[in-house]
């Protein structure tokens, strides 16, 4: 549970925290009630479903079933170990920790390889670095960076490096630290031969760290100086490092995404780079592949809005439309900023300077979908008639799929001026689209909430009585420790779902320890994440403040009645099982009957 931290401390760090603080840091939250109100930062959403109560420290999602205290929030939208929440949090509150939790940062889940390759990679990302400012090798790689355009703060904010042109220097170096070589040759770090000889695989490079969400480096990026083939080389993909889960420079600019509630999209790590040295400090990168989907999904955690920046090329403009799709897709207004010239982020800034970069490129972005009728059209000759028809066919079926009617009827209009069209005729053909292939968006929402979470779907179908009762029962329970002594001794743990079972018995242990009534400190002690997850939707389903007797005893005669006809099925089916055997096909088939009756009735009830 609290790992390494003392639980007095746990406790003491989340009862300082005020959860509506904390999420409010992420979410746009509205009071409607006792409670607040936003969107959802774990599935897609156009109506708020996602709340959070001040009274119990808690949040609830309707909508895909998320739901925990401030360290299970902190852990999902961030990524956090337990550890790491606890750690988050003390820090700012200002409450000291013990020094061996904070030497002992990561995760526990990681396998213990993992955890030494991580290690391995902080220790490297620091030499490189050490070696680039203060060997006399890395003054030509610092002067490289230097005639690049990258001041000496951005070389330090961002850790760059050099790796000497020596195949033992740094095996020598992480042997000393006790890392085992071919442990580091599987990381990517060391390269090997038919020999058996280790080498630095990013010798005479320099280099880039490039670190997860969390700022750990989990992998480095080198640049050949001379003639060095290959020019560029990335480390192999590996279980701390992989490409379509991470975003260059997200935990360093995740702060000022936040504050501007947009986010700038590069291709590359030195466009990201020099973007940030010009001021536009809520830039990302995909290291130079296409975006994937659990990157969109990230950035959807956070924004609403979405600039792409790829290079000015084809192929770059190519990446800028599958990106745009995608992201489109999670439901962020997506913005593309065209680079002229055919020049990439990186060469536009540093032919032009930052100012320009920013007023000409990032604040003249136009909407995913005037780009898209712009890239569209090179696909056609539209000096010939059917091509025209058939780019304009094909542009329709993209503004079919907006949602807004103000946006279709704005881009209708831009297309009626330039093929000089009827605005009615290009309505009444998206209104045929529309029929066979309705906006997709509400849709989509849907099908990602159900992705995530399929049990959500499951809750809002009508549920037995004998089930609601028992859910009725928990939600008073979790209020009231008596209320939980009178359950316990009238019905103990004969709850009928199994999850119900282990959540009361949990609960009576909770307060035979003089444990007070408080949600948030009840999760933090269950383990299972799905039984989190119902707890907190319990205790956030509307109950009365006080409940009668009578109530509370009709609940638990509905729950035994259930558990008394289960149990008559079950004695009927040993009963069939044994006819059965002895061949009695008839009084077989009159305990078929009976079963089939009792479990109508138990359907119906």
């Amino acid at each position: 549970m609290a790992g390494h931290i003392p639980e007095e401390k746990v406790d003491e760090i989340r009862r300082s925290t005020d959860i509506v603080d904390i999420v409010g840091g992420y979410v746009e939250l509205k009071k409607q009630g006792r409670n607040y109100f936003g969107l959802c930062p774990f599935h897609g959403e156009s109506t708020p479903s996602f709340s959070v109560s001040a009274d119990k420290q808690i949040f609830h999602c309707f909508g895909c079933g998320k739901g925990g205290n401030v360290y299970t929030f902190l852990m999902e939208i961030e990524g956090y170990g337990f550890l790491q929440a606890v750690k988050h949090l003390a820090e700012q509150l200002d409450i000291e920790l013990p020094d061996h939790v904070m030497e002992d940062d990561q995760p526990t889940e990681r396998s213990e390889e993992s955890q030494i390759v991580l290690e391995a990679h902080q220790w490297l990302a620091k030499l490189y670095h050490h070696l680039l400012r203060n060997s006399k090798e890395g003054k030509e790689a610092f002067q490289y960076l230097l005639d690049r355009g990258f001041s000496e703060e951005t070389i330090k904010k961002y850790q760059i490096g050099f790796s000497p042109n020596s195949k033992d220097f740094v095996v020598t170096f992480l042997e000393k630290k006790g890392f085992h070589p071919q442990t580091m040759v599987k990381a990517g770090l060391l390269s090997t031969n038919d020999q058996g000889d280790y080498a630095d695989r990013f010798r005479g490079r320099v280099i880039f760290p490039l670190r997860n969400h969390l700022g750990k480096t989990v992998a480095f990026a080198g640049r050949a100086l001379g003639k060095q083939e290959p020019k560029y080389l990335n480390s192999p993909e590996t279980e701390l490092f992989q490409k379509g889960k991470l975003l260059y420079n997200f935990d360093l600019a995740r702060s000022a995404i936040r504050k501007q509630k947009r986010v700038i999209l590069f291709e590359g790590y030195v466009d990201v780079i020099s973007a940030d040295q010009a001021g536009v400090h809520n830039a990302v990168g995909t290291m130079g592949t296409s975006i994937s989907s659990t990157q969109a999904n990230l950035l959807k955690r956070y924004v609403d809005q979405v600039i792409i920046c790829y290079d000015g090329d084809k192929p770059g403009v190519e990446a800028a439309a599958k990106a745009g799709q995608l992201m489109k897709e999670t439901g962020c207004q997506t913005f593309v900023a065209r680079i002229p010239d055919g020049l990439d982020p990186d060469d536009f800034i540093q032919k032009h300077g930052g100012d320009r970069f920013q007023k000409e490129v990032i604040d003249t972005s136009e909407t995913y979908m005037t780009f898209l009728m712009s890239f569209l059209k090179r696909d056609y000759n539209l000096q010939i008639e059917g091509d025209r028809i058939a780019y304009i066919e094909k542009v329709l079926q993209e503004v079919a799929k907006l949602d807004r009617a103000v946006e279709r009827e704005h881009y209708l209009n831009e297309i009626a001026k330039e093929f000089e069209m009827s605005l009615d005729t290009l309505k009444e053909e998206v209104q045929s689209i529309q029929r066979v292939s309705p906006p997709q968006k509400a849709n989509q929402d849907s099908q990602r909430s159900n992705d995530r979470v399929p049990r959500s779907t499951v809750r809002k179908k009508l549920l037995p009585a004998f089930h609601n009762a028992e859910r009725m029962l928990i939600a008073y329970m979790l209020k009231d420790p008596l209320i939980a002594d009178k359950v316990q001794e009238e019905l103990g743990g004969a709850f009928n779902i199994s999850d119900h079972q282990v959540i009361v018995t949990h609960l009576y242990a909770y307060y035979e320890d003089g444990n007070p009534a408080d949600v948030s400190d009840f999760v933090e002690r269950l383990e299972d994440h799905s039984l989190k997850d119902t707890v907190v939707e319990l205790a956030m389903a509307p109950v009365n403040e006080e409940v009668s007797d009578q109530e509370l005893y009709d609940y638990i005669s509905r729950i035994q009645a259930e558990g008394s006809d289960r149990t008559d099925i079950k004695s009927l089916e040993d009963d069939l099982k044994k006819a059965e055997q002895q061949n009695e096909h008839i009084k077989a088939a009159e305990i078929a009957m009976k079963i089939i009756e009792k479990k109508k009735e138990l359907k119906n009830t």
